[in-house]
């Protein structure tokens, strides 16, 4: 879809229509949905609170009482078949199951509120940015859903005949079954859904309101229970261990776990359409209610599916590309609207959020934004915000800062207010240092850096950030066994690794404060991880407490993910080359640069490297640090996007990880990168396309490649605003700047 005019914001430049491409019919929503990328086709809008995604893994074609066994994720798995509803406000590319709650499913026939046996196969299956469709074989119904940022709304298409609207607020991802809901009138209703535990961990669970209103008086209506019978010594789960209590003429509340309400019609018409509206607030019930009002007052099905049309046209439309392939083309706009997914709004329209581990409510003149992945995040979906985003950005490092006021630290992996604990490391720190280093400056620089101090020297056992921080400053590592509180075991590597990278960040930012004393420190103790640096292996190795090297060590072990001491998720191989802000120190640890770039070449030969980790995620851009080797970064920039970036359901190499894996594709294909998270600079590679342009504040960033034909594809020169360049370029040179790159064979 054309429109007619565009208005970024206030600091980009507005863009004529002529040069407007149509992106969003550039994107597949569908990239990322099965080998593991729990990526969603369901319906939200950039950064949305609210998202309305087609849950299809609560049973199989085959056995619809066996949850799917494959994966537990994700409310959504293209492979999958037997959809059992709408679920409401749903994470998108993460490792751990939560939230996907609010279960909406519309039924015909005699009323069965049991999901084990509602469910239905559907086909007619399509998705475009802010909209998704499909029709259930069982029913003969066809469903459509779109979205506001924190509402929803969805119509249904019934045949003639009796027909059901059930919402189920029991099941979905989150690992909380309790709820309660009330009857406010004929038409509507209100409630709340306890959510939590994510990835199994003690974090406190906490409330989703809602509102949700039909558009039709129903014929009768009502909740229901779950009742479940006395249980023997049976382990597995069957439809006689419990039944289902409809409540008749009950006008109150009810709560529990395994409730629902259900909206029952008798005689509907064939062809009639009943819309579903639902507002959601993590704040009450009144702010839903305010949320709906304000974000879908007076708006039809069709007036809201073409804003949130728009709203992904504006967004997307911030980067235009030139050239390439349909399918190369598909990938970069799918892959941008995936890092357009989280961090997500958690403000109601009133401004008022949940405070950070607390039961209190804040209120802000700005947007919250929660789930921070960070871990993940910091080392590109945040830089690739601070590029094309700032505005956004600027109100996440808002954020994060005000989660440090309220809390006490600033987070490490937050969701929906709450500290999860999951991953390592101190990554806030380097988020906001590396906008910082490359010009955000309306936050509280001074609160952000007291919070990174706070992490850097409280010791460990009152540390929640860095627990096991201690011997880390004493003796400059972890060893073996010292702190084992991860799902996967020891992780002593690992947690020293992500401290070097967060202790060089804050040396930066100290630096930039004037506070050369602590600069100094900060560099120096970035710098321990050469501590486990071995000759005989030529990579990383644990140590143990007494300072020597843990025996019985193979390099390549954990390269499928199993468990191995000090490192998580990977390989000594994953990690040893991901101090990226030392990449000089490790080349002399090796014994020089032929020796550096030979292992390093040797992690793509011997398939060490994992496109979908974030540890080895920069590898790729390291040789263009040595002169004359820059030609393997852009051999293996490329492979890797030919291989593991599809335009298919399988088109991403694994967990998006909330759009990192997207945002790596992002940079990628725009042919630059930032492989030092903390410092203002991007290197350079061979872009996947003729033309990019980019929205900045400092006006237009174009990117123009010339091949003198298609056979070329290694850099031959690069030209910023028509003088010579290197591979490495600083921020702010790129900004309203032009770099041309031309090409050559090999």
């Amino acid at each position: 879809m054309k429109l007619r005019s565009i208005i970024l914001t206030t600091l980009l430049v507005a863009l004529p229509i002529e040069t407007l491409p149509s992106p969003t019919e550039k994107v597949n929503l569908f990239i990322g949905t099965t080998n593991y990328g729990t990526t969603h086709p369901g319906a939200v809008t950039p950064n949305g609170m609210m998202s309305v995604v087609p849950f299809n893994v609560m049973g199989s074609d085959l056995n619809p009482y066996d949850k799917d066994k494959r994966w537990w994720s994700a409310p959504y798995e293209y492979t999958n078949h037997y959809f059992t509803g709408y679920a409401h406000v749903a994470l998108s590319g993460v490792g751990c199951p939560e939230a996907s709650s609010l279960l909406v499913m519309p039924t015909t026939g005699t009323l069965d509120v049991d999901y084990h046996s509602y469910g239905s196969e559907y086909t007619q299956e399509q998705a475009s940015p802010g909209y998704y469709t499909n029709r259930l074989s069982k029913y003969g119904i066809t469903t459509e859903v779109t979205a506001t940022p924190r509402t929803s709304c969805e119509r249904y298409t019934f045949p003639a005949g009796e027909g059901h609207i059930i919402l189920n607020l029991g099941q979905g991802l989150t690992n909380e079954s309790g709820a309660m809901v009330r009857r406010v009138s004929s038409t509507e209703i209100e409630g709340m859904k306890l959510m939590g535990t994510f990835c199994y961990t003690t974090q406190a669970v906490f409330p989703i309101y809602f509102v949700m209103r039909v558009s039709r008086t129903p014929s009768t209506a009502g909740p229901w229970k779950y009742q479940q019978k006395l249980q023997g010594i049976e382990s597995t789960w069957s439809p006689d261990d419990g039944t289902y209590k409809l409540y008749e003429n009950y006008y109150r509340e009810i709560a529990g776990d395994d409730i629902g309400y259900r909206f029952s019609y008798d005689n509907l018409s064939e062809g009639e359409q009943i819309t579903v509206r639902i507002g959601v607030s993590f704040v009450s019930i009144e702010n839903a209610r305010l949320n709906l009002d304000a974000e879908q007052q007076g708006k039809t099905f069709d007036n809201i599916r073409a804003e949130a049309t728009a709203h992904w046209q504006r967004d997307l439309g911030r980067i235009r590309i030139e050239g390439g392939s349909p399918d190369q083309q598909t990938i970069f706009y799918t892959a941008l609207y995936h890092s357009l997914i989280h961090p997500s709004i958690i403000s109601d329209v009133n401004g008022e959020y949940p405070k950070m581990e607390s039961g209190d409510t804040g209120k802000t003149d700005h947007t919250r934004y929660t789930v921070f992945s960070l871990w993940d995040t910091y080392r590109n979906l945040h830089p690739l915000l601070t590029l094309v985003y700032p505005e956004r950005q600027t109100d996440m490092l808002r954020s994060l800062v005000g989660m440090y006021k309220e809390s006490g630290w600033l987070p490490r992996w937050e969701l929906f207010g709450r500290e999860t604990f999951t991953m390592e490391g101190d990554p806030a720190a380097i988020v906001i240092t590396d906008s910082w280093a490359k010009g955000l400056r309306n936050f509280d620089v001074h609160k952000a850096y007291e919070a990174m101090l706070k992490s850097a020297y409280t010791p460990g056992t009152h540390n929640p950030v860095r627990p096991d921080l201690d011997p880390y400053i004493a003796n400059g590592y972890i060893p073996v066994g010292f702190f084992a509180n991860d799902l996967s075991g020891d992780n002593s590597v690992s947690h020293a690794l992500e401290y070097c990278m967060a202790d060089f960040a804050i040396s930066q930012l100290a630096d930039s404060l004037g506070d050369k004393p602590r600069a100094k420190e900060f560099a120096h103790r970035s710098l321990s991880y050469r501590r486990y640096y071995d000759k005989e292996h030529g990579t990383l190795r644990p140590l143990t407490h007494e300072g020597t090297f843990l025996g019985d060590f193979d390099p390549a072990t954990g390269k499928h993910f199993e468990n191995v001491p000090g490192f998580h998720e990977g390989s000594a191989w994953a990690y040893t080359f991901a101090s990226t802000h030392d990449v000089d120190g490790l080349t002399r640890l090796m014994g020089g640069k032929r020796i550096y770039i030979d292992r390093l070449q040797s992690v793509f030969d011997n398939e060490h490297y994992d496109p979908a980790n974030e540890p080895d995620i920069a590898y790729p851009y390291l040789f263009s640090r040595f002169k004359g080797d820059e030609w393997r970064t852009q051999e293996a920039v490329k492979a890797i996007l030919d291989k593991h970036y599809l335009n298919a359901p399988h088109g991403i190499p694994g967990n998006d990880d909330t759009g990192t894996m997207s945002a790596w594709a992002v940079f990628s294909m725009m042919g630059l990168y930032p492989d030092c998270p903390g410092t203002p600079y991007y290197t350079i590679t061979t872009p996947t396309f003729d033309k990019v342009s980019i929205s900045t504040p400092q006006g237009e960033l174009n990117i123009s490649t010339h091949h003198p034909d298609t056979s070329c594809h290694y850099i031959d020169h690069i030209m910023l605003n028509g003088k010579r360049s290197g591979y490495r370029i600083h921020h702010q040179d790129l900004m309203g700047s032009t770099l041309t790159i031309t090409t050559k064979t090999r």
